[in-house]
């Protein structure tokens, strides 16, 4: 159960800082620019009936949630297998970040949004600031566990 909870917090805290300099690039890209929140912009709109412009508030409260919940299911992994541990944060939450990326975003960006990310109308930028930041925050997931595990 610590472990969860400490999942928990380190997801909210990741997403924190993975969201700062996604709101820096949402400012000049939109939502379609900032991959996650585009998705999560979509499903809210989904859920709520309301048109995806309507929704963006909710979408980016669905972004810290995903963020919890992803995260809590790292640090239950790592409790139950203590031994990952010896590989570091660093590595762990690098490779969190790009297992992240690929399942909730590479796999399903497109059905989800109808936005192609090797098409995507601004490019290649927006896929490489999402894995970047994807890696970021799964290494602070790590480093925020590890110390407290």
């Amino acid at each position: 159960m610590e472990a969860a909870i400490y999942g928990l917090l380190a997801g909210l805290v990741a997403t924190a800082v993975m969201s700062v300099p996604q709101y820096f690039f949402w400012r000049r890209w939109s939502t379609i620019g900032i991959l996650e929140w585009h998705e999560n912009q979509v499903i809210a709109s989904k859920l709520t009936g309301r048109g995806p412009e309507d929704s963006f508030l909710i979408g980016f409260l669905f972004h810290f949630a995903n963020g919890g919940i992803a995260a809590m299911a790292y640090g239950v992994v790592i409790a139950l297998l203590p031994q990952l541990s010896q590989l570091g944060p660093l590595i762990l939450g690098s490779g969190f970040g790009v297992l992240l990326w690929v399942f909730t975003l590479a796999l399903i960006h497109w059905p989800l949004t109808g936005v192609s990310i090797r098409k995507h109308p601004l490019g290649w930028r927006p896929s490489v600031l999402s894995i970047a930041l994807h890696i970021l925050y799964g290494t602070v997931v790590a480093y925020i566990v590890d110390v407290n595990l």
